[in-house]
């Protein structure tokens, strides 16, 4: 470990630590005190994303552990693929790195995926799992809308990081968010072009997550599962939420009606619904 952070508004990218896990450095962040609770984040995104409102209200509860996954944000990439699998391994070795025994675990998207597959193959490891706006892949999972899967297609490295980013607002948000919440979508933005992904390395964790399918295996987690999602959710639909409820021996599912894909932006009846699951 090298070069402890000082004191710092989240989401910038001064002196942060870095660990080695796996042969890889990653880049982490540590917040606030009490039972550890490992957040994961999802497809381009870095530790930056997480929306500030929401990290501040959970540090209050809980030690937060955040980190870019490889090959995002200020986290090394191999040069090579991997599977959500990698991913997952990459999360209990940092874990490891970082003497935590035992956490909840917090996934969004890809980084619900990740969360599946550290339920699925390490459950010593995780007290309470919460799986947001996410999918158990494969073929039984709800594709996302054309607008969404045109987007994903899509060639990263003919557009520039801005338009990228832009592009991702309607695959997120709902459509009066950005009109009712300029704010908020500004600091979207703003989180978006800071140590934003190389298409290479996009492309690596998009074929991750078109290899990841967990539906046969999910009756394995035994662990206490929250599910949340919003019911307008166009790149990963609510529908996914609704599977991965039915495959997880009593899971609890919450949809909140007025959410897309961001969900932790949209409602602030999110954050206190996690909290309240795992305190």
């Amino acid at each position: 470990m090298r070069g402890i952070a000082p004191k710092r508004f989240h989401g910038e990218f001064f002196s942060l630590p870095k660990i080695q896990v796996n042969n890889i450095d990653f880049n982490y962040e540590i917040r606030g005190e009490g039972f550890p609770l490992v957040l994961i984040m999802g497809l381009t995104a870095n530790l930056g994303w997480w929306q500030p409102d929401f990290v501040a209200a959970v540090e209050k509860h809980f030690k937060l552990i955040m980190f870019d996954n490889r090959g995002a944000g200020r986290s090394d990439d191999p040069g090579k693929d991997y599977t959500v699998k990698t991913l997952a391994d990459d999360t209990v070795g940092l874990m490891d790195a970082l003497k935590i025994p035992k956490a909840h675990v917090l996934g969004i998207s890809l980084g619900g995926m990740i969360a599946q597959e550290i339920a699925i193959n390490y459950p010593q490891r995780v007290e309470k799992l919460v799986l947001a706006s996410t999918s158990p892949g494969g073929v039984k999972a709800v594709p996302p809308s054309p607008e969404a899967m045109t987007f994903l297609a899509g060639d990263r490295s003919k557009k520039a990081e801005e338009q990228n980013a832009k592009d991702m607002i309607p695959l997120l948000y709902t459509p009066d968010f950005p009109k009712n919440h300029p704010r908020e979508v500004e600091l979207f933005m703003q989180q978006a072009l800071k140590a934003s992904i190389k298409p290479d390395r996009y492309q690596r964790q998009l074929k991750a997550i078109m290899t990841f399918e967990s539906g046969k295996r999910l009756k394995k987690i035994k662990t206490p599962t929250l599910i949340i999602h919003g019911k307008k959710d166009i790149l990963i639909p609510a529908g996914n939420g609704k599977i991965i409820s039915e495959l997880i021996p009593k899971a609890k599912l919450i949809l909140f009606d007025q959410s897309a894909h961001a969900l932790f932006s949209e409602e602030k009846a999110v954050t206190q619904t996690v909290i309240d699951f795992l305190k």
